[in-house]
């Protein structure tokens, strides 16, 4: 009787110390699934439980902002993207990993600066995703690595209803790899915190990748005007375009048109003193600063960024991962690879709430410089970034 007391006690006294934590996601399907089995896992492993959320994704934010500190929010976000850290930090809802996080040697230094916000790690990086030169090996049978290589391909095969390289010009997300090789930024970046008041879209070298993608359509002839985003995709699955800057979302399409293609970095553009380097969208767990288990949340964080937890997310829903080992186990994969490597050498969006003061005067500035040939760019974007900082005021 005393033994199964004992017994009893020590149970009792386990489930009393068990954390159930909560976690919101706005995964569909095979990803999910995913999930659910790692919250199992977790389980089993810790005897802590895990329940499971959906919620639609963009109603996670503000929910979470509202609930939290009311103490009915989820212990885990998973996931979200950096451009929402700023107001997560700023509604002081989200806990600093920094403690609980010893070492992020394995995860994509680009993602943890994506994840860090005024010097702290706001969250642990689970996926990302960039632009890329996509290549249809039919066309091209090995990546341009110089410009003087890319021109050469690309002009090759312009021409007769075929083209040897388009994207939308005039969208300045997709653009933002050519201003930064030609020494162009959003923010300063001091050492992990950005200067909103230091913003370089109007500098010197922002004026000379305006000018570069004025060439591309004017000098060059090899992005037509009113070229749009869905025009070059479709040219692509069709077979009639060499080379397309997209991203991993493209890549189910390509595969299913049956197109073998090679996924490379942007060759450095004429004249940049930098590489090319694009922007860089990163999602990530987060974790409740009003969370009465935040040990345990840290945890299942780390699980599921875990090398074996990454390999089985991307064979759950094709996303790029962040850990870089799980990118080495994957390494026949063409797609991880090659985003895999832009990924690594781009720049992450700035995570600050200014950002959204930017994308409208920055993306007009961009869409009039493409207009017609030789544009007074220095004059575009001193307006535009006269417009930003205003809008930021």
């Amino acid at each position: 009787m005393k033994k199964a007391l004992t017994v009893l006690s020590l149970a009792l006294l386990g489930s009393a110390s068990a954390a159930n934590l909560t976690v919101w996601t706005h995964f569909g399907t095979g990803e999910l699934a995913w999930l659910k089995s790692q919250a199992e896992a977790y389980e089993k492993k810790t005897g802590n439980k895990v329940t499971v959320v959906s919620v639609p994704f963009d109603q996670i934010p503000d929910k979470f902002i509202q609930s939290a500190p009311k103490g009915q929010g989820p212990d885990v976000i998973v996931t979200l993207p950096q451009d929402r850290l700023g107001q997560m930090a700023a509604a002081g809802v989200v806990e600093p990993l920094n403690k609980y996080v010893t070492t992020t040697t394995d995860l994509d230094r680009t993602a943890v600066s994506a994840f860090t916000y005024q010097g702290k790690l706001l969250g642990l990086p689970m996926f990302a995703e960039s632009v890329a030169l996509v290549y249809n090996k039919k066309l091209v049978s090995k990546a341009p690595t110089t410009w003087a290589e890319f021109l050469k391909v690309a002009q090759a095969n312009t021409g007769n209803g075929k083209f040897g390289f388009l994207y939308d010009l005039s969208n300045a997300y997709m653009g933002y790899g050519f201003i930064n090789a030609y020494g162009g930024y959003v923010f300063k970046n001091n050492g992990g915190t950005l200067n909103t008041k230091d913003i370089g879209l109007a500098n010197a070298g922002a004026d000379k990748a305006s000018a570069f993608l004025n060439d591309l359509r004017y000098k060059y002839n090899l992005v037509p005007e009113g070229v749009s985003g869905d025009a070059a995709r479709s040219a692509f699955l069709q077979g009639r375009l060499a080379m397309f800057l997209t991203g991993p979302w493209d890549m189910s399409d390509i595969k299913k048109a049956g197109l073998d293609v090679g996924i490379a970095p942007f060759p450095t553009p004429p004249g940049a003193a930098g590489k090319w380097s694009p922007f860089v969208g990163v999602q990530g767990t987060l974790i409740n600063a009003y969370s009465k288990n935040k040990a345990a949340a840290a945890a299942f964080a780390k699980q599921i960024t875990s090398s074996d937890a990454q390999v089985a997310f991307n064979k759950a829903g094709g996303r790029i991962p962040v850990s870089l080992s799980a990118r080495t186990k994957l390494k026949a994969d063409p797609v991880v690879a090659g985003f895999g490597k832009t990924i690594s050498m781009g720049t992450p969006m700035p995570n600050v709430p200014q950002m959204g003061a930017v994308w409208g005067p920055w993306s007009n500035a961009i869409a009039q410089s493409v207009q017609k040939p030789n544009q007074n760019y220095t004059q575009i974007l001193d307006k535009a970034v006269q417009e930003i900082n205003s809008n930021i005021k």
